[in-house]
This record gives C-alpha cells, structure tokens and sequence, in this order.
C-alpha cells in the first residue's frame, strides 16, 4: 500500500460535482492498494499517518500531529499511485489491486483511522473525482509499506 499524505489547511472531493467529502486543516490521503497487499499494512499505515508530527507546534517546529491538532482526514482513493512508466509512455498499472481487493483494504484503513476517533472524510471509491486542496507548507510525504 501507498499514501501519498498532504498537510492542508482545507481539502474537498467532488463526485459530479456533488461534495462527497470535506476537511478543514488536516490531512489529505491518497490510498493506492497495489495488487500484493494483504492487508497486514493497514493498521501501520493507519497509525503512521495519524501519529505523523508534521504539523507546527507554538514555535513553527513540526512536532504535532492530526490527532494533537484535533484535524481532519480526507481519504481518496488512487491506484494511479501503482502507474509505472518504466517503459513508453503510457502508465501500465498492472501492479495495482484488483477493485474488490483495493476497496476492502480502503475500506478497512478508512475504518482504521476513524478507530482512532479522528474525523475521516471520503471520496466515492472507484468513482472519478475532482479533488480540490490547499497544500499547507507545502508538506507532501510518501508513506509505503
């Protein structure tokens, strides 16, 4: 599993224009599932984003984290996130789950983290969606596991 994790200071979804899901200052997560997990990744990756010290303290050092600040999360999926452009120029993403596998595991890191009394906003998964964000700092880090 990857997650691309991105500090914002606010972060909204649409689905035909429809809001699915929206956040004030928080996290936006990028969940791609890649065709090998088992799902033994999701409580880590779950934990590590929620405990991630990437927000400022008092004196602008990045020692808090979601949880401290009492921020939101917004999930969306992305199997994207397993492209490979190794050769050509047209992403193969062979490597990315199957949908019924990559929904359970999204599934599943969603309730992970909402577990941890954190507010979890979503995407609609499988959906295509216009995901709309302001990065703060910008902070942009890639979790995998």
């Amino acid at each position: 599993m990857k997650v691309v994790v991105q500090r914002v200071s606010r972060a909204a979804v649409r689905v035909n224009g429809d809001v699915t899901g929206a956040i004030g200052k928080g996290l936006l997560l990028l969940l791609g599932v890649g065709k090998d997990d088992d799902g033994s990744e999701v409580d880590w990756l779950a934990r590590k984003c929620c405990e991630l010290r990437i927000f400022p303290d008092d004196e602008g050092k990045m020692s808090r984290s979601v949880e401290d600040i009492g921020g939101g999360v917004l999930v969306v999926s992305q199997f994207t996130l397993y492209g490979r452009v190794n050769r050509g120029r047209r992403p193969d993403f062979t490597h990315a789950a199957p949908p019924e596998l990559a929904e359970r595991l999204y599934d599943a890191f969603v309730a992970a983290i909402r577990a941890r009394g954190v507010n979890v906003e979503t995407g609609v998964f499988g959906a295509m969606m216009d995901v709309e964000l302001v990065n703060d700092g910008p902070v942009t880090i890639l979790l995998e596991r």
